[in-house]
């Protein structure tokens, strides 16, 4: 007895009393309410070393890591959380979406084609005849008519320059009669194998180009400069510290990572990146001897994307059954059965984690079989494999993610914009195995939060929002549509930071408020978790006061400003 009661007052006294730091803290935290993580003991204050945690705990402790140049903050109580980590996003191109043509706001197709003409007009100085428009996120599910919109609304107000501008979801894009006409498609353009050319009864395209066929438009498009990539990235970057988010896993193309890397150079970025790679780039990446992973705690390569299927709002997403609102199809398999298997494969052997683009419960079911084939035909299965979206699963294949560990890499705020219209597309009965962010977790299955953004707004606190309530922003339905699959404030929390993390395999080094972690955090001007319980809807405006990214602060409120001045 006496050894186990000597160690107990030994563990005793050392919390009682910590060593003194071999070296003073950069920046500390005091008088504030620190939620360090799901399951994670609570804190008042933190202190930051070197760009990492160098402890937490109650204030009292923390200031022992204080010194001469030790800049000291007083939260007053504010609430302090991990850095919002978002696990799905298009980040050049949501910069690209601040800087060009918005249409998500149009009402109807006669106000997108008359703010496309308006973009043109105001910016005719620098649209030289010739010049593409692109960007938009129109929705027209959003509209009183739910109609496809058609090129004759857009022609008239776009003389001069070829436009093609893509639908919320990315799934589908409207091109005007000069874009098709510099992607050479005529009613005699057959439909390429994974995408559909629109057409009239007159058999001529109206414009509308769905998945693969908006290849057909893209690839005519000119790239952008590196200078215009450099004034996106950093329109995101941004964007990303005033809402508090520290990290991104991030779907944009190649030429995006070069504009990374010399911000990384230059000491400019303020987020960490998680860059993914396309299955293009497959071949020239086995070449060079580069694996998933490559890269230091800012700037890394990450999983390669792959496409399963299409979108739920595009009526691409594919399903094993019709489509209830079009008996006509079951969705699109953007690679075919035998090809995405075969690309799994083909990505998991160069070592890379897979991420598969996968909506309806087919495409869902699908992604699984391929990977129970791999896990059965070599040493090794994909590691950490994801699935993205994850929208419609059956739920006989929720054993199955948990079974091959599959990541569930889930867009919360997509349920609560889908919700207007997912029951007319696929029935009262299907839409039940729809957004299951409950059934997930209890099931045992890893999940992670983002945004899809540009596709969705950036912002973390929709995402939070739509998984705690699963109402609209406005309120209702009252309840929450099918609440039986609300999270918890500390779970909503739990996969947009630490579940983020995991997805990237991570874990280790962020995700959580513990010692010897990443110092990224955000400071909030309210107590998130208190109104998640109490006013539900405050969610939507709690104020991010101040984002932390490396111990360095990347966004400061005036709020928080005035706080230290006054306290200096």
């Amino acid at each position: 007895m006496i050894l186990p009661i000597v160690s107990l007052l030994a563990a005793q006294a050392a919390h009682a009393a910590p060593l003194p730091p071999l070296a003073p803290a950069d920046l500390i935290l005091t008088g504030g309410k620190v939620w360090t993580g799901k399951g994670l003991p609570k804190a008042s204050a933190l202190a930051v070393r070197g760009g990492t945690i160098a402890a937490v705990g109650p204030d009292s402790d923390v200031l022992r890591w204080k010194g001469p140049a030790t800049r000291v903050i007083d939260l007053k109580g504010r609430r302090v959380v991990p850095g919002f980590n978002d696990a799905h996003l298009h980040f050049a191109s949501g910069g690209f979406g601040l800087l060009s043509l918005d249409l998500r706001h149009a009402k109807d197709e006669a106000d997108m084609a008359a703010r496309v003409a308006s973009f043109i007009a105001s910016s005719a100085a620098s649209l030289p005849p010739g010049r593409w428009i692109t960007g938009g996120r129109w929705d027209h599910e959003s509209w009183a008519k739910k109609a496809l919109p058609t090129r004759a609304s857009l022609d008239p107000g776009t003389p001069r320059n070829p436009v093609f501008v893509s639908r919320v979801d990315g799934h589908q894009g409207l091109a005007n009669s000069l874009a098709l006409k510099a992607a050479g498609i005529t009613r005699n353009t057959p439909d390429p194998a994974g995408g559909t050319i629109v057409r009239g009864p007159d058999g001529e395209p109206t414009g509308i180009l769905k998945d693969n066929a908006m290849d057909l438009v893209t690839k005519v498009i000119p790239l952008p400069s590196h200078e215009e990539i450099l004034a996106a990235v950093r329109a995101a970057m941004k964007e990303a510290a005033r809402l508090g988010v520290t990290s991104v896993q991030d779907n944009s193309p190649p030429n995006a990572l070069r504009a990374y890397r010399d911000l990384l150079r230059a000491g400019e970025l303020t987020v960490r990146i998680n860059a993914w790679q396309g299955s293009h780039s497959l071949g020239p990446l086995q070449a060079a001897g580069i694996v998933g992973g490559i890269g230091d705690d800012w700037l890394r390569i990450g999983p390669v994307k792959l496409f399963a299927d299409g979108s739920m709002g595009s009526g691409t997403a594919a399903f094993f059954a019709p489509y209830a609102d079009d008996p006509s199809t079951s969705g699109l398999l953007v690679s075919g059965d035998t090809a995405l298997k075969g690309l799994i494969r083909l990505v998991d052997a160069a070592g890379f984690q897979v991420a598969v683009h996968a909506i309806g419960d087919r495409a869902n079911a699908l992604v699984l079989d391929a990977l129970e084939e791999i896990e059965k035909s070599t040493s090794r299965s994909a590691a950490r494999p994801r699935i993205e979206h994850a929208q419609v699963i059956r739920a006989a294949d929720l054993p199955r993610y948990r079974a091959l560990g599959v990541v569930a890499s889930i867009q919360p705020s997509h349920c609560i914009s889908d919700m207007r219209w997912a029951e007319k597309r696929i029935g009262p009965v299907r839409v039940h195995d729809a957004y299951r962010f409950r059934s997930l977790l209890d099931a045992g299955i890893p999940v992670a939060f983002g945004t899809d953004w540009s596709v969705e707004p950036l912002d973390p606190r929709i995402g939070i929002y739509a998984a705690v309530t699963r109402e609209f922003p406005e309120g209702g339905p009252k309840g929450g549509w099918h609440p039986e699959e609300k999270l918890t404030i500390e779970e909503a929390l739990d996969l947009y930071t630490h579940g983020s993390a995991y997805a990237e395999l991570m874990e280790g080094r962020k995700g959580t408020l513990e010692a010897g972690k990443l110092a990224d955090l955000v400071v909030l001007g309210a107590d998130l978790l208190a109104m998640a319980k109490t006013d539900p809807p405050a969610i939507l405006t709690t104020p991010v006061e101040m984002t932390v990214v490396g111990g360095r602060i990347v966004f400061e409120a005036s709020s928080v400003a005035g706080d230290r001045k006054a306290q200096q």
